[in-house]
C-alpha cells in the first residue's frame, strides 16, 4: 500500500509576521512551524503503515527551509520525503497550489490513500485537499475523525453539523483529517536517528528526500504562482498588536447575588400583600 500525506511549513502562530507589498505573508522574516492541522494527517497516514505496512511519503511545498518539516516527518516514522521547491511558486493561491500538488502526485506515483490536514493556519480555506482529488478525478472524504481499511474500501467516520456520518469509499481516495482525530504521538528514537545520519550524509539524504521543481514534475508555470492564481489581495489592515493592559474589577460572588435576588424577591412579595 502507497500511502501520500500533504504537509505544509507554516508561519509560527505565536511570533510576529510581516506582510510584504502586495499582501502576502513576508515568509522569509517569520519563525516557521508545521500546520497544527497537518499533523493529524501525519497521524492517519502513519496508522495505515501500522496498520497494513504502508510506505508512507510526506510531500510539502515551498521555499527551501520547508525541508525542515519533512526532516519532522521522517522523525515520527515516514519513510521519504518530497519538496516541490520553485521561485515560480511564489504567492499561489489555492488554484495554483492544487494544480501543483497534483502533478506533484502524478510524479511521485499512484498512492492508495491522500491524506492531508483540514486547513492552513495561514490560509483557513480548507480548499486544497477537496481541489487535489478532484484534479486527480479521486473520491474525497472530508473531516474525517476516523476510518479502516478493509479489502480495499475505506470505512470512514467524518464529522458533520449535529453529529456524524459512516461512509463507504473504493480506493485510492483523499482524505482530509478533522483535529478531532488522534493526535500525532511523540516522533520515535529510530526516527531522530534517521534526521540525524540524513543532515551529515549527503547521499543519504537525497536518496530519501527528492526536491522538485516545476519542470521536474511537467507543471505549466503559466498555472503557477502568481501567474496561475486568480485571487487578488485587494488590501491589508492590521487589526491591532500582541499585548496591551488588563485591568480586572472584583465583583461579587454567583451565593450573594443569589442572595440579593432573593431578598429582592421577598421584600416585593411583602409590598404587593400590604
Amino acid at each position: 500500500m502507497e500511502t501520500f500525506v500533504l504537509i505544509k511549513q507554516v508561519p509560527d502562530q505565536n511570533a510576529k509576521a510581516g506582510i510584504n507589498s502586495d499582501g502576502t505573508i513576508d515568509r522569509a522574516k517569520a519563525k516557521r512551524m508545521l500546520n497544527p492541522f497537518d499533523r493529524y494527517a501525519l497521524e492517519a497516514a502513519l496508522q495505515t503503515k501500522r496498520q497494513h505496512g504502508a510506505r508512507v511519503t510526506a510531500i510539502t511545498m515551498g521555499p527551501p527551509p520547508a525541508i525542515e518539516v519533512l526532516y519532522e516527518a521522517i522523525a515520527h516514522g515516514v519513510d521519504r520525503g518530497i519538496l516541490m521547491t520553485d521561485r515560480r511558486l511564489a504567492a499561489s493561491d489555492t488554484l495554483a497550489t492544487a494544480y501543483t500538488l497534483a502533478q506533484t502526485v502524478r510524479y511521485a506515483g499512484r498512492p492508495d490513500v491522500i491524506f492531508c490536514g483540514l486547513q492552513t493556519t495561514d490560509g483557513d480555506t480548507a480548499q486544497v485537499g477537496p481541489q487535489l482529488a478532484e484534479r486527480l478525478g479521486i473520491p474525497q472524504v472530508t473531516y474525517c475523525e476516523a476510518f479502516e481499511i478493509r479489502d480495499g474500501i475505506l470505512v470512514a467516520r467524518r464529522a458533520i453539523e449535529g453529529g456524524s456520518q459512516i461512509v463507504m469509499v473504493p480506493l485510492p481516495v483523499l482524505i482530509t483529517v478533522a483535529n478531532s482525530a488522534r493526535r500525532l504521538a511523540y516522533p520515535t528514537l529510530r526516527g531522530v536517528q534517521r534526521v540525524q545520519r540524513l543532515m551529515r550524509d549527503e547521499a543519504a539524504r537525497a536518496e530519501a528526500i527528492q526536491i522538485l521543481n516545476l519542470d521536474d514534475v511537467g507543471a505549466d508555470p503559466e498555472r503557477c504562482g502568481l501567474k496561475g492564481s486568480p485571487t487578488i489581495v485587494a488590501a491589508t489592515e492590521k487589526v491591532g498588536e500582541i499585548g496591551g493592559n488588563c485591568q480586572v474589577f472584583q465583583g461579587q460572588s454567583v451565593p450573594q447575588l443569589v442572595n440579593q435576588l432573593t431578598q429582592a424577591v421577598d421584600l416585593f412579595r411583602y409590598a404587593a400583600t400590604s
